[in-house]
């Protein structure tokens, strides 16, 4: 079994939001394959099975987001190697796409509760670049809406990022994932 979790905050208040990236690229996966999301409270999320996967959307908001991992990873005796993780990051250009095995939080509080809660770095993580604007403080940047001249790019990378979780669902080794989507967004 293998876990894809895509970061968010719940409620239509954050719906579209830039720090609700992860919560897009997973409804369109949803989309695409016909999938419906069902509130699960024993992990505090939205869960939907598919394949031998599970997409993962933590209710928790997002600096709990580790609780609803950590508990869906017990049930289903999921390994870490079998987690992808996706979220929004200020220091990538607008849909720029970056994949790593593992590392820290770069200051992400989301990362850092999942950091906390399965006691390690070693997860791998798909990246999506929001921008940031120094006249705008970061807690509010990520807490606003894609402008709309950023509509074409972000709906761009979230067919790139599907493509990118299919790939992973599917078995393709990481590493060849990351040679082929990485290389493509500088």
């Amino acid at each position: 079994m293998k876990c894809v979790v895509g970061l968010g905050n719940p409620g239509s208040k954050y719906s579209f939001t830039r720090h609700n990236i992860g919560f897009m690229v997973l409804d369109h996966i949803a989309h695409e394959h016909g999938l419906t999301f069902k509130k699960e409270n024993k992990f505090k999320a939205e869960v939907v099975k598919w394949k031998d996967t599970i997409l993962l959307k933590p209710h928790t908001f997002m600096n709990l987001s580790g609780e609803s991992l950590r508990s869906l990873m017990a049930y289903y005796n999921i390994d870490l190697d079998d987690i992808l993780v996706i979220y929004d990051d200020l220091a990538l250009d607008i849909g720029a796409i970056r994949l790593r095995p593992k590392g820290g939080s770069g200051g992400h509080n989301g990362i850092k509760s999942i950091i906390t809660n399965v006691d390690s770095q070693e997860f791998k993580r798909l990246r999506i670049g929001i921008g940031n604007n120094p006249m705008i403080e970061g807690k509010d940047y990520v807490l606003g809406k894609f402008l709309k001249k950023n509509q074409e790019t972000i709906e761009t990378t979230i067919k790139q990022s599907r493509e990118i979780v299919e790939k992973f669902v599917d078995g393709v080794p990481f590493n060849n994932i990351m040679n082929q989507y990485n290389t493509n967004n500088n």
